[in-house]
């Protein structure tokens, strides 16, 4: 039981840091987040669906149209929600991104439906035994594609131009732009990189559960926790935080019962935060004045 455990929260906690790393990258760079990184990852859910399921697609085609799509969704967000209100120092942006998500919700329960679908996935069907556990290929996968992304991140971060162009918008952003950075593109891109990441987590995830257009909403407030339990700024921090959330739950549920779930672990990201409110593996930033 134990090992189901394990294995049902490692794979749980991965896809919830695959979102958090979406709310930290657009934090690092614009210090401001999508709050409809939930409907991001429906949204990859319910296109990867259609274009394999509906519509018959090879999955080489349909993963990088489902990709393509939500990184356009994410520039604009980034573009019509959030840069008309960050540009005026106002925080009119944090609304603006909640009603979006509910906007595309809702848009896509109409067109796409109400009722939960599933999504059939070779990488489920051919399970094997681990640790005397059925395990399917897919529930391997996931840990192992969100652990890539997050070195990935703070490799790019520490030791590429491409990171050194984040970091000097991220300390100075007007600085930055004398030197002939463009700032607004560089926000515009993690934006939409923010949202691949969800669609990621999203087809991931799908087979394992059942897609509908609903399924984003908890799943997102699950990764706003999880970034900012990891502290929001540190890559590794909230792919850490992502694991411990789904082991936690994943103990929680099996042991007591699903009633119990949300109590116990949003119950623990309180007292968390409460011992450290930078995030377990967040620190302090100094701010010269």
């Amino acid at each position: 039981m134990i090992t189901a455990a394990l294995l049902t929260g490692i794979g749980l906690g991965s896809m919830y840091a695959l979102l958090a790393l979406g709310f930290h990258i657009t934090y690092v760079v614009s210090r401001t987040v999508n709050f409809a990184q939930g409907s991001a990852m429906m949204l990859g859910a319910v296109l990867g669906y259609s274009f394999c399921i509906t519509w018959g697609w090879p999955i080489w085609l349909a993963i990088p149209a489902t990709l393509t799509l939500s990184a356009i969704y994410g520039l604009a967000v980034e573009r019509l929600l959030v840069r008309p209100f960050s540009s005026r120092g106002s925080d009119a942006w944090l609304m603006a991104t909640v009603a979006a998500g509910i906007l595309v919700d809702n848009l896509v329960m109409f067109t796409f439906g109400k009722e939960p679908r599933q999504f059939t996935s070779s990488l489920t069907e051919s399970a094997f035994s681990l640790l005397g556990t059925q395990v399917s290929p897919l529930q391997l996968m996931i840990p192992l594609i969100g652990a890539a992304i997050a070195l990935a991140l703070m490799l790019v971060r520490r030791y590429t131009r491409l990171g050194k162009v984040l970091e000097a918008c991220v300390q100075n952003p007007r600085a930055a732009m004398l030197m002939g950075i463009r700032v607004n593109w560089v926000v515009a891109i993690a934006f939409s990189v923010s949202a691949v990441f969800a669609a990621i987590a999203g087809m991931l995830i799908a087979p394992l559960f059942n897609v509908s257009a609903e399924m984003g909403t908890l799943f997102g407030l699950k990764a706003f926790a999880v970034a900012i339990l990891g502290g929001i700024a540190s890559a590794g921090g909230v792919f850490a935080a992502g694991l411990l959330f789904g082991l936690v739950e994943a103990i929680v549920t099996i042991y007591f019962g699903s009633a119990f779930t949300q109590i116990f672990t949003f119950a623990l990201v309180i007292l968390a935060l409460a011992l450290r409110p930078d995030g377990l593996f967040g620190s302090k930033t100094l701010v010269k004045v």
